[in-house]
């Protein structure tokens, strides 16, 4: 599998999602295939591609580029041109989303390349099919509009946020690029950063800009996640803080982990907890909130989090690239309803 600190897609490294989940199955295959005269001096892709049926020219690569795809025992470049006699072989597993079914749901589409996705999640979305969730996820979306994302681990996730939570994902299309940037995640050279609206002032909030406090599995309600001592390690960096009002702010957070529900656990632990959030939230603190505002945030639905900023390394080029995605709507107005 993956990761993300509990929320990726090998071993979820977490970065805030909803972990109601199931693993697909994984098949394996094995094939061969012995060059011949006329296929002398063919690049090893497009030979790949012509022996091997029912994978595409950018999987293909893929397995080329991990290894699992071999020329007379030994890996090779994908421009390779194969010789007579050279015996392919292809090693490979990859889940199977036989029972995920494809739908035509229309996804935000941030940047797209041969090796990655970056999409701007809804809120409403659940990432992952799962218990409960069999339809209508971002899984679902993809194994439709990308099919041959059907070989990858998680149909190419990378990593995942909660179903209420909005904002940008990376999505690999190949399985080097997936393997690519799961490692990114593990050695923390990927950055995310969150827009969330939190009950606090800027002042007292400050005065915890850097919160390291492990985070596991809620002792009693098993749903939930908190900070104990026997929990994984879980930094979260708190960048900038605005003034709403005299009782909530708008924050700019970086992970530098990514664990399970992490900021919203994090800033609970401190007494700040976010706008909307059922699980982890508490009654508004009293202040001199206009009667307007009081019920905006008792109405507002989700939790108000947004993940606005994505970077990484890109798999293929090696540069650095940035993505970025504007406040949804809904935070957009809780906040005017503020500077009313």
């Amino acid at each position: 599998m993956i990761t993300q600190d509990d929320n990726t897609v090998a071993e979820p490294n977490g970065s805030e999602y909803d972990k109601a989940e199931v693993d697909s199955p994984t098949k394996h295959i094995e094939l061969s295939y012995q060059v011949l005269d006329k296929d002398v001096g063919t690049r090893l892709d497009k030979m790949a591609s012509l022996a091997f049926d029912g994978f595409s020219r950018v999987q293909l690569q893929g397995y080329i580029n991990d290894g699992s795809l071999l020329v007379n025992q030994a890996t090779q470049k994908p421009k390779y041109a194969v010789r007579q006699g050279d015996v392919l072989s292809l090693l490979a597993a990859f889940e199977d989303h036989s029972n995920d079914l494809p739908e035509n749901i229309t996804l935000d589409i941030v940047y797209e390349d041969d090796h990655v996705i970056i999409i701007n999640k809804p809120a409403g979305m659940v990432v992952h099919p799962g218990a409960g969730n069999r339809t209508g996820t971002l899984v679902n979306a993809l194994l439709y509009h990308y099919p041959d994302n059907a070989h990858l681990p998680r149909a190419g996730l990378v990593h995942r946020i909660d179903k209420d939570t909005t904002g940008l994902l990376v999505v690999a299309k190949t399985k080097s690029a997936q393997l690519e940037l799961t490692n990114q995640l593990k050695d923390k050279s990927v950055y995310r950063h969150y827009q969330c609206i939190v009950s606090g002032t800027p002042a007292d909030i400050l005065r915890h800009a850097l919160i390291d406090a492990p985070i596991g599995r809620h002792s009693t309600q098993r749903t939930k996640m908190a900070v104990k001592d026997s929990g994984k390690p879980a930094v979260t960096h708190i960048v900038r803080a605005t003034a709403l009002s005299d009782t909530h702010s708008l924050l700019d957070v970086r992970l530098e982990t990514g664990r399970t529900h992490q900021i919203r656990v994090h800033l609970s632990h401190k007494g700040f907890p976010l706008v909307g959030d059922k699980v982890y939230g508490s009654p508004t603190k009293k202040g001199t909130l206009t009667t307007e505002q009081r019920q905006a945030i008792q109405d507002f639905p989700r939790q108000a989090l947004h993940a606005h900023t994505l970077g990484f390394i890109h798999p293929a080029t090696g540069d650095a690239v940035e993505f970025f995605a504007p406040l949804p709507s809904d935070i957009v107005a809780l906040i005017h309803v503020f500077n009313n």
